[in-house]
């Protein structure tokens, strides 16, 4: 198995690198490094060779003096500017995903629905290159969208990654032995129509995740993994980031804050057989009557429809991206080659 290579985190700027320049008052332009390359702006033109060859964290000016920044985006940078087909797992609940599912080098991981790739980044960081990630997405237009994404930041296709196009209760049976997943992330709509496949491929203690937007999803998941009697009693959370202005003593709380963007829900696999120990709640006069199952609606839900138009332009610079991250690691393999 080839090993999932993410471009080179350090050392000189060198062609083919993707850089994130910081310009005046804080606007941001991301290249990736070309001979003849040159970034274009109202404010002058700044060549990528006065680029190459710099360490990282280095400043150049442009053609009419004006200084920039150049790093190498992290993965959180990546995520926030790269094209989109679906909404975009956070990198705040990405991490939290990563920690509460407990990915781990090695771990055989099933995502549903793949989305824009951001989570996938993530996933395939994690498990490392003895892992593997199996992403299933209902969507081909998305499932290119990530295809394109994951693969301009890793240089290339990682062997450690699988996107199957289907619907996960018809295709994971196909796809994975039962009891073989280590871990499972489901970011869907209805993930209680996914749970009873999801318990059959999972191992013993293994560990499902469900990201949702909704509070109403939050509850119909929970009493349904509680239903099956085949999980641990799952544990619900949010993640909150707030951010803190900090100049000499004026240290305040910025104005803006990333408050809620989902619920993360996490339950484990029980031994086959296995009865957990009763959890002593509160009874609910509340239950599922035919009038509930009708609010279940993707718009009640929050889902959003992107046009077909738009969902193209963005499979397509995804796709440019892709292409230009190939020729790059063309571009190094050659330059390796008649060292």
């Amino acid at each position: 198995m080839t090993e999932t290579r993410a471009p080179r985190p350090s050392g000189p700027f060198r062609v083919g690198d993707r850089v994130q320049l910081t310009g005046p008052k804080g606007r941001l332009h991301t290249v990736t490094l070309r001979e003849d390359g040159e970034l274009h702006t109202h404010q002058g033109v700044l060549r990528h060779r006065d680029l190459i060859g710099l360490p990282d964290g280095s400043v150049v000016a442009n053609s009419s003096g004006h200084d920039y920044l150049a790093l190498r985006p992290l993965l959180r940078d990546f995520a926030m500017s790269m094209p989109r087909g679906a909404a975009i797992v956070y990198p705040k609940d990405a991490a939290q995903i990563v920690m509460q599912a407990d990915i781990f080098p090695g771990a055989v991981v099933v995502e549903a629905g793949v989305g824009s790739g951001a989570l996938s980044l993530s996933l395939l960081r994690a498990v490392g290159p003895a892992g593997s990630l199996i992403s299933f997405e209902r969507r081909e237009d998305f499932a290119d969208v990530a295809k394109g994404n994951v693969e301009t930041f890793f240089g290339e296709r990682p062997d450690t990654w699988r996107v199957v196009v289907g619907d996960l209760v018809q295709a994971l049976p196909a796809e994975v032995s039962p009891g073989s997943v280590d871990r499972v992330v489901l970011d869907m709509l209805a993930p209680w129509e996914c749970m009873d496949v999801v318990a059959d491929a999972l191992t013993p203690g293994g560990v499902v995740l469900c990201y949702v937007a909704t509070a109403t999803q939050l509850s119909r998941v929970a009493e349904y993994i509680r239903a099956t009697g085949l999980f641990t009693d799952p544990d619900a959370s949010e993640t909150m980031v707030r951010g803190w202005h900090v100049e000499g003593l004026a240290v305040r709380p910025d104005h803006r804050m990333v408050a809620h963007t989902g619920f993360l829900l996490t339950a484990r696999r029980l031994a086959p057989g296995a009865v957990a120990p009763s959890v002593k709640r509160r009874a609910s006069k509340s239950s599922y009557g035919d009038a509930d199952v009708e609010a279940w609606t993707p718009g009640a839900l929050g889902d959003r429809e992107i046009s077909d138009k738009n969902l193209r332009k963005r499979a397509r610079e995804a796709e440019k991206a892709a292409e230009g991250a190939r020729q790059a690691a063309a571009t190094r393999e050659s330059g390796h080659a008649t060292e």
